[in-house]
């Protein structure tokens, strides 16, 4: 069941999620969750690319937030047990999943190493996290091929 959380890990993990019902988070993370599949790096950068459209706006918005929340686990202020329990960072996984297959591209296109770094970290830092993203990217893919 992991280690047991702390006060402050609740309290972090409740001000995470208020921030999650932020009115344009909602829209971001909405999109991301169903509207947004990129197959290919170059998927992503069509969005990615023109400036100041929402939907680049959402994307940068939904990454950075989950970097962020992943940065307190590698940094030691939020237990990695607590955040990786699947009803708050689930999320987190499928956005990862859906780019992971060329992200290595992106980081190169995009001339930024760090993309999703700290994501990254967290998902593939524990054994829990890279079998919770085998299973997600499973999903992933098959919703791929049928869309």
């Amino acid at each position: 069941m992991g280690t047991k959380a702390t006060a402050q890990d609740a309290r972090l993990i409740l001000q995470l999620y208020h921030l999650r019902q932020e009115r344009e988070m909602r829209k971001a993370r909405q999109w991301w969750l169903t509207d947004f599949w990129p197959k290919t790096a170059g998927d992503y950068l069509q969005v990615e690319s023109p400036p100041r459209t929402k939907e680049n706006n959402w994307l940068r918005q939904v990454i950075s937030y989950w970097g962020m929340a992943a940065s307190f686990v590698l940094h030691g202020t939020l237990s990695e047990s607590t955040f990786l329990e699947p009803a708050f960072s689930g999320e987190m996984f499928m956005v990862y999943a859906k780019v992971q297959p060329f992200l290595g591209q992106l980081r190169k296109r995009t001339l930024n190493p760090d993309l999703m770094r700290n994501i990254e970290r967290v998902i593939l830092g524990s054994e829990a996290g890279r079998e919770r993203l085998k299973e997600i990217s499973q999903q992933v893919a098959h919703h791929k091929t049928l869309g």
